[in-house]
């Protein structure tokens, strides 16, 4: 069975790349999302540009709520939400915005990304989903077939699924549909959410079901870091040393796991549902 396991926030704090990258290279994370207009992309990028491109994808982690890139004005996720709910959110800012963002990443990384998700999920919106897969298939003329991150939720018997609902109902089903449409791959289902609450106790014991419960094609979120960082430091940090610790080992070996990259999965098996 063939899982992969993505970073997100590379480029918001150094201590996030540091983690990322640790975990690279122990062979626990094949997939790295990144936030071109955060204050610590310079610096990621150049050590992102070191990795094998054939044994982890970088992506872009499309961000327009926290750190995007001028002239887009970061905003508050609800807002964002109901502009786009109601249609409001001018198409061509939101294009050039867009644009912008992948045209950073290129800059920095020297290639297209990977696969393409959003900050806060926000890829999946309405509006921005359209958006996001015109620019991609624009864009495609010049060789750039990234995947994109579906977030449907695995039903496991696990406590914090609601959230994981809701974030589906974002527009998981919409950007499928698009993605169809355009040829543009996705993984099948979406593991790792949760409310980083709890520590590192709580986020084995999740992790465990996770893995219990996932299927080839699936990817797992993760938001490791290390040191100081945001909001979600306690919850970066003990994801991180959960990822490091023999158990996560024995799990991954107990329920047969293979780690690789989602372009590599996908690659195998092009149609997964």
């Amino acid at each position: 069975m063939r899982l992969c396991v993505c970073v997100d926030d590379v480029g918001l704090h150094p201590g996030i790349q540091d983690a990322a990258l640790r975990l690279v290279h122990a062979g626990r994370v094949h997939a790295l999302g990144c936030m071109v207009g955060a204050p610590a992309w310079a610096a990621a990028a150049a050590a992102l540009r070191r990795l094998d491109a054939a044994e982890v994808d970088v992506g872009l982690h499309l961000d327009l709520t926290e750190c995007p890139l001028p002239p887009w004005p970061a905003r508050a996720l609800p807002a964002l939400m109901l502009d786009a709910g109601l249609g409001r959110i001018d198409h061509a800012a939101l294009r050039a915005a867009i644009g912008a963002q992948l045209d950073a990443f290129e800059a920095g990384l020297g290639r297209a990304p990977a696969f393409v998700d959003g900050h806060q999920h926000v890829h999946q919106l309405p509006q921005v989903r359209d958006a996001l897969v015109a620019e991609l298939v624009d864009r495609q003329a010049q060789g750039a077939r990234p995947w994109l991150r579906a977030t449907r939720h695995v039903d496991a018997g696990l406590r914090p699924s609601l959230k994981a609902r809701l974030i589906e109902a974002l527009g998981a089903g919409g950007l499928a549909r698009l993605a169809t449409a355009q040829g543009l791959p996705q993984n099948a289902r979406l593991l790792g959410v949760y409310d980083f609450r709890g520590g590192a106790a709580v986020y084995q014991r999740l992790l465990l079901r996770w893995l219990r419960a996932a299927r080839s094609g699936d990817l797992l979120m993760c938001h490791a870091g290390l040191g100081p960082t945001d909001a979600l430091q306690a919850a970066r940090e003990a994801e991180y040393e959960v990822w490091q610790a023999p158990a996560t080992t024995a799990a991954l070996r107990a329920n047969a796991i293979v780690l690789e990259p989602m372009s590599r999965i996908l690659a195998r098996a092009p149609r997964l549902p």
